[in-house]
């Protein structure tokens, strides 16, 4: 059986701004852009051992998602990401993590101009307008507490049952007023990701 490339059918992008939190006008607006998009899944009804099609998907996906964030973002650099996908009812997780874990997070990287943490990521099995938290972290130390946070994403319309939705979260900030200690951005010594 002949696998066919999976195809965008969509492209949906979704940003915010916090510019106040518990009454309290936040100095640095804190920034967030998620883009997605809505791909056809070749493997949706049936069991393929091969995977291949959608890790080289998810390269491709992980450098188009991630420009269309930082468009989206503007002006500012992105400090954090995260990365995500809701697979239809005729796939599987497995088609989730072939699309974001063996090729997706170097051309993300690349984009941002480096990130030496793991790229915080998602998956799950839903239908239609079904909602995913997309959790994110400090792209340069995973121990950067005030980043620990997430973005709720969804497509009013996918992922239909051989569809998946495949997501990359950007973020300029972590939480407005974070107060819970740990690692500060300013003091990240950035040598193995961690701190």
């Amino acid at each position: 059986m002949a696998v066919k490339i999976p195809a965008v059918r969509k492209y949906v992008t979704i940003t915010s701004e916090t510019v106040m939190d518990e009454g309290h006008d936040i100095r640095h607006p804190v920034r967030r852009a998620a883009a997605m998009a809505v791909i056809t899944n070749p493997f949706a009804g049936h069991y393929a051992r091969d995977l291949s099609v959608l890790v080289e998907m998810g390269a491709t996906l992980g450098a188009e998602l991630s420009r269309r964030a930082m468009v989206a973002l503007g002006d500012v650099r992105a400090d954090g990401y995260g990365k995500g996908a809701i697979v239809g009812e005729g796939g599987a997780l497995e088609h989730a993590a072939a699309l974001l874990h063996p090729a997706m997070g170097a051309p993300l990287r690349a984009s941002l101009g480096g990130g030496r943490a793991l790229i915080p990521s998602a998956k799950k099995m839903g239908g239609m307008g079904c909602a995913l938290d997309v959790p994110t972290g400090h792209k340069d130390a995973a121990f950067v507490r005030s980043h620990f946070d997430a973005m709720e994403v969804r497509v009013q319309d996918a992922p239909r049952h051989d569809e998946i939705v495949v997501a990359v979260v950007l973020t300029c900030g972590g939480r407005p007023l974070s107060r819970v200690g740990g690692l500060a951005a300013q003091d990240i010594q950035g040598e193995d990701g961690l701190r």
